[in-house]
């Protein structure tokens, strides 16, 4: 797949896909290869220390920015910009050695200094609540001479290195002046272009990569509101990749073996009807039964993905060690759904508001969990909100909402519903307990008390877990390396080629 576009072939096909046109892209032998890549999600800002969304680190994480250590496609935590680390007896001390080679796009070193400076930024102020909070264990931070980091804890942590795989764990140039959040300056195989919103996000190959050269020389992830106009520009040949398939209900016309590749696994992604735990009505344990007990969850999967996605009872996805299958723990049951309303004082029916993203899955869902809490005496005031900047705003930041339907994509995030003063508003301290605990303690101990963790979330209806998104990559048959499960927040464009 080697082709080249001019900014006006390029221009050509952006409009004849947003007409639905159908025709083949054009190519000219000029050496230069271009990976153009579907996608929805688009980022609400390039600096993922300072913007929430995982639309950011899906397209920088490893690509344009690099972390110490590295999560691969099992799961399992590798070297990236640090060739080695050790930790002392009591796992409360990390060593880290930078790779001698590692350097960032502008031609610099990335030196201890360089990961220190990175690494305060992302414990400070100005960075987000989420980000912040994976600092939190953390006591001191040190340059010793210009290639070893020493990170000091305030107790050991099962968790810490871990969140250093993904955007807390982002080493950034800090010799550029320019704003992060609109120009990223990493030491990634590919560097920042430009981002036309509502558009198009394009990278180009870093020439001076210190580590494997990028295999393509222009990628572009374009970005479309209306899936099917993705899944048309797919099947006229205007694209490579279509990064996850959003609507499983068009996995047939991908097919023909001859044109496409169809890659299905699993994902992180646990679609969470959430509840706002300041709402009176919903403080009442009864009412998140009820709700739990009046959806029927295999019929919406089947509704609305398509029949593709895996229930869940609880934040804990089959990927990770300390699953159970918790989905049965409300089984869809309509009167017991009525009794439970009555026995909380809301056999007369009872109002609520659910807004939701404007994501493939939101509206959809929105509407068939409003279908289903109408039978049993539920009144929905169904809202869709722009994401991500009007949801982000209404839901997330206001806690304006009683209900909402999002997709949470970050890996083994349990945890957020330990934090208090988080949109959900969920508290039980004996939750907290064990995070905590299982965070401190041996690996066997961290695997107990993280089951025992999600079968209170789960028994305390803190929320109704729709289902888990499945990960379904569509790709021409020129495209290899393609990860079939999607457990890191980054689209790794480090595994992709194409076949000559």
């Amino acid at each position: 797949m080697r082709r080249a576009r001019t900014l006006g072939i390029v221009a050509a096909l952006l409009l004849s896909t947003l007409l639905g046109a159908c025709t083949q892209p054009l190519e000219q032998d000029t050496g230069a290869s271009t990976l153009e890549i579907g996608a929805t999600g688009e980022p609400a800002g390039l600096d993922m220390i300072t913007v929430s969304g995982a639309g950011t680190p899906f397209v920088l994480l490893y690509n344009v920015y690099e972390t110490l250590v590295k999560l691969d496609g099992d799961g399992n935590i590798r070297p990236l910009l640090a060739s080695e680390w050790t930790t002392s007896q009591d796992n409360t001390v990390y060593t880290f050695t930078l790779d001698h080679g590692a350097r960032f796009a502008s031609g610099t070193d990335v030196t201890a200094a360089a990961v220190v400076a990175s690494f305060e930024r992302s414990r400070s102020d100005e960075a987000t609540d989420q980000i912040r909070a994976k600092w939190a264990v953390v006591d001191a931070i040190e340059a010793i001479g210009d290639d070893t980091v020493e990170v000091t804890l305030t107790q050991a942590s099962n968790r810490w290195l871990y969140e250093m795989t993904g955007p807390a764990g982002i080493v950034a140039d800090p010799t550029g002046d320019a704003d992060l959040n609109t120009s990223p300056a990493g030491s990634g195989p590919y560097e920042f272009v430009s981002w036309d919103e509502g558009a198009s996000i394009e990278l180009r190959a870093n020439d001076g990569y210190w580590g494997t050269p990028a295999r393509f020389d222009e990628v572009t992830f374009r970005y479309y509101a209306d899936p099917n106009a993705m899944n048309t520009a797919m099947l006229a040949g205007q694209l490579d990749i279509i990064s996850n398939l959003t609507t499983p209900q068009a996995i047939e016309q991908f097919a023909d073996e001859s044109r496409f590749k169809v890659y299905e696994g699993t994902t992180d992604g646990e679609v969470v009807l959430g509840f706002n735990h300041r709402t009176e009505a919903l403080q009442d344990l009864k009412v998140g039964q009820a709700i739990n007990h009046a959806i029927d969850r295999q019929a919406l999967v089947d509704a609305v993905w398509g029949g593709k996605g895996t229930l869940i009872g609880s934040m804990v996805p089959p990927t990770d060690p300390w699953y159970e299958d918790l989905s049965d723990t409300y089984p869809y049951d309509p009167d017991e759904a009525r009794r439970l309303l009555a026995e909380a004082g809301y056999a007369d029916g009872l109002t609520l508001r659910l807004r939701v993203p404007n994501l493939p899955y939101g509206p959809p869902s929105g509407r068939f969990v409003a279908a289903q809490l109408e039978e049993v005496g539920i009144t929905v005031e169904l809202d869709e909100l722009e994401f991500p900047a009007r949801w982000l705003e209404l839901v997330f930041t206001n806690h304006d909402y009683d209900m909402t339907v999002v997709a949470h994509v970050e890996p083994r995030d349990l945890d957020a519903f330990a934090n208090p003063d988080y949109y959900w508003g969920y508290d039980n301290p004996r939750f907290q307990r064990l995070i905590a605990e299982a965070d401190a303690g041996t690996w066997e101990e961290q695997v107990t008390k993280l089951q025992e963790a999600a079968r209170i979330l789960a028994e305390d209806a803190a929320a109704d877990w729709l289902f888990l998104l499945p990960n379904i990559v569509v790709t021409t048959t020129d495209i290899s390396g393609i990860q079939a499960n999607q457990i890191s927040l980054s689209f790794d464009l480090t595994t992709i080629a194409a076949r000559s």
